[in-house]
């Protein structure tokens, strides 16, 4: 699924992001900080063309990265992580799905790119309030 839109992150994210990444090797980066770094580095997963799949696929602490997501209150993307769940134990290749699978994995992104949609307002929003 490629979204109709990747998301451009405003400066001072661009900024905020660069900076934990450079202090992320000096010393543990707090929850929340890291919540953001979770978030930041998931979303080109997400708007890959293998999107949920990729996602389940890839290395990343998936976990981890589903509570990040709520932590900053995007329960728009952690519904559909949690019930795109099962693709983790899927093949390797997205085209091996079944017609089923598919058309399901298809209908999850759909509920996924609606939650996109308002994740820099939420990332914002909680970099205002927990980060300043």
């Amino acid at each position: 699924m490629l979204l109709q839109d990747t998301i451009e992150w405003p400066d001072e994210v661009e900024v905020l992001m660069d900076q934990l990444e450079g202090e992320s090797a000096e010393r543990d980066l707090t929850r929340e900080e890291r919540a953001l770094m979770d978030i930041y580095e998931t979303v080109p997963v997400l708007e890959s063309q293998d999107c949920l799949h990729e996602f389940w696929q890839s290395g990343m602490n998936h976990q981890r990265i589903i509570n990040s997501f709520e932590l900053i209150g995007a329960t728009g993307l952690v519904d559909p992580l949690n019930a795109s769940r099962w693709c983790e134990t899927r093949t390797e290749d997205r085209n091996d799905y079944s017609e089923t699978e598919a058309s399901y994995l298809t209908s999850i992104e759909e509920e996924l790119a609606e939650g996109m949609d308002e994740l820099v307002d939420l990332v914002v929003a909680f970099i205002e309030e927990e980060m300043e």
